[in-house]
């Protein structure tokens, strides 16, 4: 938690970007039971009441009143039965106090005032909801079919927010930093670690002891794989052999729920055989051509598409591409080994507020691609100062996909599916990391993250 300062200042400066009228409702998460009520996943509060209300507990809900200018939290203080299982808590009113807000009431107060509101006709705006106990809030509160309230969610509280939260402050920055170097240190205890016969699993939970250790949690699901051409592999239930590769995407989050998210590409064996070398050495070389383009003015469009122009270029030398590497971006072959984007906004999530839509935080409201793989691209707006993204162009042999174009004859000009059918069990390969656009370039964030064939393979020794 930051001081109060920090809220009421982000609060003050919601009310002026935003241009409606009425009443901002926000609603806070509810503990989710894992499989009956008294045993709940891990909490996590919405990240946006966490960046204008901060507070970090189950059961709140709050709004902002344009028009008076005023802003309350409504929450129900512990009963003794709560105390006896969770030990003494501050109370609603001291915890508002220390997030600059001295309006609160019981939960059960939040229906007056927004029925109030609304007898007035005063419009009520809110957020997309993502978890199904708000879309039922939202159905009691404010009469919102539970399978339309996204559509009917506020665009202008919407643009307000993307429009705060994209540019991190100074001390949102140090956060986001703390987050980084732990990632770091998870990715380089699993360069060291890694050994064959080792199951994935083993990996996982040494990279999860870390971000636990150090206070707070992992900010995603680990994806721990030999399978790297799964692009979101969650399973991690694999024994790792000699000369497999072993692709991990991780990241920590902080205590203050600030994320960080990193990739790292690491063999099995001491050192990368031939061909795992080639392909590595093209996608690290995609990689440090779009980090050498980053900073304000360019749009992550042109980034992502100088990432991809670099992979096809390096694919040609390889053998298993072919033509002109622009015109086989701008037609899309490239996708067959790349079918995402280079890169996402990072904050409080570690894909930044994309239940607000990416429309409005990658895209500034532009149309997006409906072109295979540029269709995937998060972030293509122009890059400002303040901006968090990742970078993460990738090579990936996915034999299923190969398999549909070969069939088609799909972009037969750019493709050499002879070469290509004899990597159809490579994998995948990816490096990530953070960087904070400034008013000259770009920083990266957090300690320097091994990602040369050297730095990798001297880690694994």
């Amino acid at each position: 938690m930051f001081s109060k300062e920090v809220y009421t200042q982000r609060r003050a400066l919601l009310k002026e970007h935003c241009s409606a009228k009425g009443v901002l409702l926000f609603l806070g998460n509810e503990e989710s039971p894992m499989n009956y009520v008294d045993n709940p996943y891990h909490f996590r509060q919405d990240s946006t009441f966490l960046y204008f209300f901060g507070l970090d507990s189950a059961g709140l809900a709050a709004t902002i009143d344009l028009d008076e200018g005023t802003a309350s939290i409504f929450g129900n203080d512990l009963t003794v039965d709560d105390i006896v299982w969770m030990g003494p808590q501050p109370t609603l009113a001291e915890r508002a106090q220390s997030v600059g807000i001295s309006n609160t009431a019981p939960h059960s107060d939040l229906s007056d005032v927004l029925s109030k509101a609304q007898k007035l006709n005063r419009p009520i705006h809110f957020l997309p909801p993502y978890r199904p106990e708000n879309r039922l809030k939202l159905y009691t509160l404010l009469n919102i079919d539970p399978t339309t309230a996204e559509k009917q969610a506020s665009v202008e509280f919407i643009k307000a927010v993307v429009n705060l939260r994209n540019y991190k402050s100074p001390e949102e920055i140090v956060e986001i930093e703390k987050a980084a170097d732990i990632t770091v240190d998870m990715h380089h205890t699993a360069m060291q670690m890694i050994q064959p016969e080792m199951t994935e699993a083993t990996v996982a939970a040494a990279v999860n002891e870390i971000a636990e250790a150090a206070g707070g949690h992992v900010a995603f699901p680990i994806i721990a794989t030999k399978n790297g051409q799964t692009l979101h592999n969650h399973y991690h239930g694999n024994v790792l052999r000699e000369g497999d590769l072993f692709l991990l995407d991780a990241g920590a989050e902080t205590p203050s729920h600030y994320a960080a998210d990193m990739s790292s590409t690491i063999p099995i064996s001491p050192t990368f055989t031939e061909r795992q070398r080639d392909i590595y050495q093209v996608a690290l070389q995609a990689h440090e051509k779009a980090v050498s383009l980053l900073q304000p003015g360019i749009t992550n469009k042109e980034v992502h598409i100088a990432a991809c122009t670099a992979l096809v270029e390096g694919l040609k030398e390889l053998g298993f591409m072919k033509g002109d590497p622009k015109e086989a971006v701008a037609q899309g072959a490239h996708a067959l080994f790349f079918p995402c984007g280079t890169g996402h906004m990072m904050g409080l999530d570690v894909h930044d507020m994309e239940d607000l839509g990416e429309q409005y935080v990658g895209y500034d409201g532009e149309k997006k691609s409906t072109q295979f793989g540029l269709k995937s691209l998060r972030l293509a707006r122009k890059l400002e100062p303040g901006f968090v993204l990742t970078i993460e162009p990738g090579i990936y042999f996915i034999p299923q996909l190969i398999e549909a174009w070969q069939s088609q004859k799909r972009f037969a000009s750019f493709l050499n599916y002879d070469r290509i059918e004899l990597y159809k069990d490579f994998g995948g390969v990816r490096n990530e990391e953070d960087f904070l656009i400034t008013e000259q370039g770009a920083r990266l964030l957090g300690k320097p993250l091994a990602k040369t064939i050297d730095e990798v393979e001297a880690l694994r020794r």
